[in-house]
């Protein structure tokens, strides 16, 4: 006979068997599962005692977080840093914070994201140049990896609501499709929410978006759309939900608006106010920013303005229509910055209307790098110069002048007023070797902790991969060193908190390195040695290129008393050269910056695309970046669209489109016919037209393209037929050798982002018939 186990004696059996609670590992994220539990298990319901089912919550009093980025903004440009845009919310976070004058970037967008967000160098995140060039290299692959977590997934883990809006410009273009990967964006990078564009640029009055993963159109029907005005009103209503929801939860929402990247598109309301305040010219401008920043003291008073950088001709050397087309440039910026100001401004005052001001860290970093000299004597189109490397010529109208800012152009303004906006450095974007490439305005504002510093300025030296550890401390929080089962790479930046605290605090930020296109530069207790540029940020070549690293020319500069590296003191000290000399490699060799490149062709950044002999497109198919499509340049290639016409004379609609208005290519119904467009670059264009309507029923609607061959952009002769017999022909002269545009994207049945021709047909311009399938050959 079998003896029964006695309620207590199976009482103090289960007592042994239940978890014990241990303490959780800080450093491992997520906490490991699962969890101790917490309660009592008896045989029944009566003598057990459950657990409170709790989920990961921050701790209390733990502050938001609003990190904003804006793009391509130098040092000079704002009004806080005695630039001549008016930059109100800005100014009125300054008021209420701390501006730093001694913050840095990457002097590239790409790089310095990554930097932001992982806290590691943008070559230790596997990003040396912008992400549309890549190459097999660990430090330019492109390709962040889960053993640098981005800020956003620390903060998730620890019970942040978190959120992107804007620009990503950190997912290869491959990726960067509806058909993914995934892994590397936003959502799966620690970020809940994401609503913005993946690109270093987009147009503005018809940008190229995704809400999360999914492509959206959010201008389509709306005349009076501007993306930073959508942008703002996304985040606002995200804040909203979030803290009528879960209003104890503390969010990290990171801003970053394409802004002022061009193209620079605003309304002429914005611009107006500008008028005729820059017919001074940039050598002019130049020396007003110089002088309002002593005034301001943003500057020490001993700071020089330091020679501007070769290549840029006088201003009065200009012929006067010149003049007057680089002063609207300008205008047309100065609207750009002060709108976007604004937006960012309008999203501030939500966080205090919420109430939530007191208890929010705000950090605003007034560029990702300097400003952009691109276009060396500007662009009305980017794509020719910035994208194809080809030369831009044109005459300014009157015309011209009034729509610039407006949906027809794509306008860069010249690299005279970037190196102006630079003030009171040298060089500008690209050019990591120099301040005017790297140093960036920033603003910090946190009431409830640093009341008692506002207005206050702060020249500890500090780089953008501080801000991750920054943001840490803020949340009282550690780096983890496991992150979803990867060990994690050491943070490699310093928290500036200690700066807030005390303004005459020593650096503890005192040694960098910068590396953009062979451009060098080291960082260490107030010395820098750098190389000097040898090729422009406009594609100039400075000095002979292609040289090894042993044959380039080093400067040297004594920043902690040359603010503006105006004087070069290599020849004088040329001991103290090599010592920051050897200190780069060193660095370089721990970093993933080797090999180092100055490789001119690396710099354009034209899309890969795909390579498949054959692929096959179904009706409805949208939003294929040019990155990932297939590659309709320097090669021979057939389209096939077969397709079933409802209404002979009234067929309307996209069959297939490449690009837009700035570059692009279409095959498209109108009033019935078949009509096939190559637009080249906005500068030329070629049209086919069936000259018969085309009857109900089945038909091949077919373009076939020879290419002369002989190298990139040649020309070749287009052929368009239907059902099997030629209908029109033409040629080409020439064609686009890298890239139809920044943004547009392939589409079949519809046209998205911008129409092939302005005016032409409204968007979406959905087929209103059947496409059965479009095939694309690459011969």
């Amino acid at each position: 006979m079998k003896k029964r186990i006695g309620l207590p004696l199976a009482l103090s059996v289960l007592s042994l068997i239940s978890p014990t609670a241990r303490p959780a590992q800080a450093d491992v994220l997520p906490e490991p599962r699962p969890a101790p539990f917490q309660g009592r298990l008896g045989l029944t319901p009566a003598d057990s005692q459950p657990a409170a089912i709790q989920g990961v919550s921050a701790g209390k009093d733990t502050p938001n977080i609003l990190l904003i980025m804006t793009d391509d903004v130098g040092f000079g440009a704002s009004s806080v840093f005695g630039g001549p845009v008016e930059t109100p919310a800005f100014e009125a976070l300054a008021a209420n914070g701390v501006r730093y004058n001694q913050f840095h970037t990457t002097a590239l967008c790409s790089p310095t994201r990554a930097a932001l967000l992982t806290g590691r160098n943008h070559h230790s995140a596997h990003t040396g140049l912008v992400v549309d060039v890549r190459s097999g290299y660990p430090g330019y692959n492109a390709l962040i990896d889960r053993d640098t977590a981005t800020i956003a997934e620390v903060l998730k883990q620890n019970g942040y609501a978190t959120a992107w809006f804007g620009k990503n410009h950190n997912v290869p273009l491959n990726e960067s499709s509806a058909a993914g990967p995934f892994d590397r964006w936003p959502n799966n990078m620690g970020f809940e929410y994401f609503y913005g564009f993946l690109a270093g640029a987009t147009n503005q009055y018809s940008p190229i978006v995704f809400e999360n993963t999914r492509p959206v159109e959010p201008a389509v029907g709306l005349s009076d759309y501007h993306f930073n005005d959508d942008l703002r009103d996304r985040a606002v209503s995200w804040l909203r939900d979030q803290k009528t929801i879960a209003p104890d939860k503390p969010v990290f929402m990171y801003y970053a608006p394409g802004a002022t990247h061009a193209p620079h598109h605003v309304p002429d309301e914005w611009t107006r106010p500008y008028k005729g305040r820059f017919d001074q010219g940039w050598d002019v401008l130049r020396r007003e920013i110089y002088e309002r920043q002593k005034k301001l003291g943003v500057i020490p008073p001993t700071a020089a303005l330091a020679p501007m950088s070769p290549g840029i001709p006088a201003w009065e050397s200009l012929p006067e229509n010149k003049r007057k087309l680089h002063s609207r440039m300008m205008e047309v910026y100065a609207g750009y910055l002060t709108q976007t100001d604004q937006a960012i401004g309008e999203l501030i005052a939500a966080f205090r209307e919420l109430g939530l001001a007191e208890n929010t860290i705000i950090i605003y970093i007034q560029g990702d790098n300097g400003a952009s000299a691109e276009a060396r004597m500007g662009t009305v189109n980017e794509i020719v110069g910035l994208i194809n490397g080809l030369p831009e010529d044109f005459e300014p109208s009157e015309e011209m002048l009034q729509a610039m800012g407006g949906p027809a152009y794509l306008s860069n303004y010249a690299a005279g007023w970037a190196t102006a906006l630079c003030s009171p450095f040298q060089w500008s974007k690209e050019i990591a070797s120099h301040y005017g490439g790297t140093r960036n305005g920033m603003v910090i504002s946190w009431p409830a902790r640093f009341a008692a510093q506002n207005g206050g300025l702060r020249s500890q030296w500090h780089h953008v991969v501080d801000i991750h550890p920054t943001l840490l401390e803020a949340a009282g929080l550690t780096a983890p060193t496991m992150v979803n089962g990867v060990a994690q790479k050491p943070l490699e930046g310093i928290s500036l908190l200690y700066s807030l605290d005390n303004p005459d605090a020593p650096d503890r930020h005192t040694e960098q390195y910068f590396e953009i296109l062979g451009n060098l530069a080291y960082y260490r207790d107030g010395w820098v040695a750098a190389t000097a540029p040898r090729l422009a940020p406009w594609r100039e070549p400075l000095s002979k290129l292609g040289l090894s690293p042993a044959e380039w020319e080093w400067e040297l500069y004594h920043v902690a008393e040359d603010f503006s590296q105006s004087k070069n003191l290599a020849a004088e000290n040329p001991l103290k050269l090599k010592e920051m000399q050897m200190l780069f490699w060193a660095e370089a060799g721990r970093r993933n910056v080797l090999p180092v490149n100055d490789n001119v062709a690396a710099a354009t950044g034209a899309p890969q695309g795909q390579e498949r002999t054959v692929i096959r497109f179904h009706q409805g198919f949208r939003r294929l970046p040019e990155g990932a499509a297939p590659v309709l340049r320097n090669r021979s290639y057939n389209i096939k669209a077969e397709v079933e016409i409802k209404d002979g004379p009234g067929a309307e609609g996209m069959i297939f489109t490449l690009g837009g208005q700035f570059g692009g290519l279409a095959l498209f119904m109108e009033r019935g016919r078949p009509v096939f467009v190559y637009n080249y670059l906005a500068l030329n264009r070629l049209e086919l037209q069936g000259k018969e309507a085309l009857a109900a029923g089945k038909h091949l609607i077919e373009l076939d393209f020879e290419y002369d061959g002989g190298g990139k952009g040649r020309g070749g002769t287009y052929d368009l037929r239907v059902d099997s017999r030629s209908v029109a022909r033409g040629r080409l002269e020439k064609t686009v050798p890298r890239g139809f545009s920044m943004g547009d994207t392939l589409d079949v049945g519809l046209d998205t982002g911008t129409p092939i021709e302005m005016g032409r047909y409204e968007l979406p311009f959905e087929f209103n018939s059947r496409i059965d399938g479009v095939s694309v050959t690459l011969k």
